[in-house]
Parts: C-alpha cells; sequence; structure tokens
C-alpha cells in the first residue's frame, strides 16, 4: 500500500500552478517565529512580503479580529461601518490625505489611483489627458492595469495586449521623466523606495524633483508605498524622508498585519475623480480588515515603533555591510533603508540556492529584482535577531 500524498503533493495537485512554493508547511507563528508541521522553528525575515508588520500572533491584533469578527463580519458600502470610519480618519490624520477609498490588496489600490487620475482629468478638468509615466524595474500588482503600470517585462509574458496609456522611464532619471511628460499625461506613479525591483533608494533630489515636475506640469503624483508604508522605513511612509508629499498613495501589506486590505490615500482635489458608481469593491472598508488595521496602527504608536524600525533598520544596514566586507566573492553591496533591505549579490550567485540554503538553516527570506536578497522582518524584530540572521547569511555565503 502506498503511503498518502504529503501536503506538498496534494497542493501541486489541486492548486494553480502560478507559484513554486519551499516545500514546507508552515502551521503557526509566534512573534518573529514561524514553525511548519515536524516542528522546526525558522526565523522570519520575509514577514509575508513585508506584510505582518507586528509579526504572528500578536495579542492586540489577534484580540481585535477576534472582537470584531464577534461583532460584525461584513456589511458592504451600501452600509457605513465604524471601523471603516475611524480608519480613514486615522490615516488623514497620518498623512497628507483627506480622503480614503478601501480595497483588498495592493493591485487594486494601485488601481484605484490610476482610474482616480484618469477620469479627473476627463470628467472635471475635460481634458484628454490619460498616459502615466512609470519606472523601469517598478512594481505595481498583478491586476492588468496594474502589471501594464509595472516596468518588469517578465510580468507581461502571456499578457499581451496591455492596457493602453503607460510610459515606462529609468528610475531616478528626472530628465527621462521630464522628456516623457506630454500633453496626453495625467500621472506620474513612482515607488518612493523600489521593491520587487531589488530594493533600490530614490536618488537624493528625485522625488522632490517629480512633485516639482507634476506641479509645473498639472499632474498628479502618485506614490505606491505598498511595500514601503506604514511604518516599513523607519517613518510612517517612505517619502517622509524626501520632506515631499504625493496627491495620491497607494497602501496594503503591513497595513492590517496580515488581514488582506488596501487603501488609496488622496487629496480633495484628487478625490473628485469619483463619484458615485464610479469605482467599487464588495469587501472594501471590511469592518474585520479595517478593525485589524487600527490595532497595527495604534501598537506601531504606542510601541515606538518608528524609532525602533529606525536603529534596529541601522544595525541591519550595518551587519549586511560586515556581510559584503566578508565575502565580497558572493555580495558586493546592500541597499534599502529601515526594515526593508536588499543584500547586493554577484552575478555567479544563485539566489534561490541561498533562499535555499538559508531556510535550511532556520530563516527565512527572499528575493527581489535580478540581483538582491530581501530581508524585510516584522517591524518588532530585535537587534539580537538581526545578529542571528546575519550569522546564517555568513555562513551560507561562506558555503558557496
Amino acid at each position: 500500500m502506498s503511503p498518502p500524498p504529503t501536503w506538498p503533493e496534494r497542493a501541486a495537485r489541486r492548486l494553480t500552478p502560478n507559484y513554486r512554493p519551499a516545500p514546507v508547511v508552515l502551521t503557526r507563528g509566534d512573534g518573529v517565529w514561524l514553525y511548519d508541521q515536524e516542528g522546526r522553528r525558522y526565523l522570519d525575515f520575509a514577514a509575508g512580503i513585508a506584510v505582518c508588520a507586528l509579526g504572528h500572533n500578536h495579542p492586540d491584533l489577534t484580540r481585535a479580529i477576534c472582537d470584531q469578527a464577534r461583532d460584525l463580519l461584513h456589511v458592504s458600502n451600501l452600509f457605513l461601518n465604524e471601523p471603516a470610519v475611524l480608519l480613514a480618519e486615522r490615516l488623514a490624520a497620518l498623512s497628507f490625505a483627506d480622503r480614503v477609498f478601501f480595497c483588498n490588496s495592493g493591485a487594486e489600490a494601485n488601481e484605484a489611483a490610476l482610474k482616480m487620475a484618469r477620469r479627473y482629468m476627463r470628467t472635471v478638468r475635460g481634458e484628454d489627458r490619460y498616459e502615466v509615466i512609470c519606472a523601469h524595474k517598478s512594481f505595481h500588482g498583478r491586476t492588468w492595469a496594474a502589471i501594464s503600470a509595472t516596468g518588469q517585462p517578465k510580468y507581461h509574458e502571456g499578457f499581451a495586449p496591455l492596457v493602453p496609456g503607460f510610459v515606462h522611464v529609468p528610475y531616478n532619471d528626472l530628465a527621462a521623466m521630464e522628456a516623457a511628460v506630454s500633453p496626453r499625461t495625467c500621472a506620474i506613479l513612482v515607488e518612493p523606495l523600489q521593491g520587487e525591483g531589488g530594493v533600490v533608494d530614490a536618488a537624493p533630489g528625485y522625488l522632490a524633483g517629480l512633485r516639482a515636475l507634476c506641479d509645473a506640469q498639472g499632474v498628479f503624483l502618485i506614490f505606491d508605498e505598498v511595500q514601503t508604508g506604514v511604518g516599513r522605513t523607519g517613518r510612517w511612509f517612505a517619502h517622509e524622508w524626501a520632506g515631499v508629499t504625493p496627491d495620491i498613495m497607494s497602501l496594503a501589506k503591513g497595513l492590517a498585519g496580515g488581514v488582506p486590505i488596501g487603501a488609496t490615500l488622496c487629496t480633495d482635489e484628487a478625490a473628485q475623480g469619483f463619484a458615485p458608481g464610479a469605482h467599487a469593491t464588495t469587501f472594501g472598508g471590511n469592518p474585520l480588515a479595517c478593525r485589524a488595521a487600527l490595532a497595527v496602527l495604534e501598537v506601531i504608536e504606542r510601541e515606538g515603533y518608528l524609532a525602533h524600525v529606525e536603529r534596529v533598520g541601522a544595525q541591519l544596514g550595518d551587519a549586511l555591510a560586515a556581510l559584503v566586507a566578508a565575502h565580497p566573492a558572493q555580495v558586493v553591496g546592500h541597499r534599502g533603508r529601515g526594515l526593508l533591505r536588499g543584500l547586493v549579490t554577484a552575478p555567479h550567485v544563485d539566489r534561490a540556492a541561498v533562499v535555499s540554503a538559508a531556510r535550511e538553516r532556520g530563516l527565512l527570506l527572499t528575493s527581489a529584482g535580478d540581483d538582491a536578497l530581501r530581508l524585510c522582518p516584522p517591524l518588532i524584530v530585535g537587534g539580537a535577531h538581526v545578529e542571528e540572521a546575519a550569522g546564517v547569511l555568513s555562513g551560507v555565503l561562506g558555503a558557496l
């Protein structure tokens, strides 16, 4: 009699083949640690791709979710619910924004931003402006418009023709962005720090230059803060480091600590692009997701995690610099800010093999872009965890 199929075998048999999951089945988490079916413990420097801001099983977040589940799970946007209104007020207080649209993911938040900008130009200004200028190596999500905005051809394969009206120029190149602006331009969409593109920092003056360009040309500046927002870089939003604000901003990932949510924040002016019936989502503003997000924001503020992220993030940056010095044949640099960091590998290094070897040694991380290992642990991570992760990576790199 043959043995029963393993969980990976069962998954391979029934799930669509668009993922390549690691051959482990995770069953529970506690703080910065995850555990699999065999009881093995892993130090989580992936955080569900920068999602689990408070780590796993945080008591305040768990309590908020349980309490809200007992009260009210869903009503749709045909009715108001208290958590959604409270969260909109809180996000407005923390940011430049006057208004908030809730959805379920980063891709949806970017879709809303794009639709808002295009519709504003046509219905409010009466102008045929529809083009959005984006950056090479950007990533804005997996819906059709979002992949059309994404500046990485690998995400376009098999989906042509893409949504028209997107122009791509090199990131950190103000001159190229200025040259791309035309009478058809309605918005510029960039990440203040590119995540999936390889953890690439905005150059000094770049975001301020984009703000000035948009002001001069009368177009919207949209910041995709899906991966960088909610304290990930040591500020509530990464664009704060540059001292500039956008007209529209997308959030998701860490906002509700693991409960799916997306949000599009905007000024009163940009919000005129929407009117009743112009855009909607059944689950957006779900009371459970909004209650979870309120708990995440409260914990980050109460526990001083922004300063913590800046401090521990600097330690992580120092640790990566030390790895570059110790293993110059394998890693050639590091990028990022706060707790979103990239360790740049030499061209010959098999990053998938490094990720796999680190997992075997009890460390979870991911790769990003063409040349980076991405480290984005929960915001609650401590200095001892950073030292442990660096030790594991040093062992892996030394064994290559």
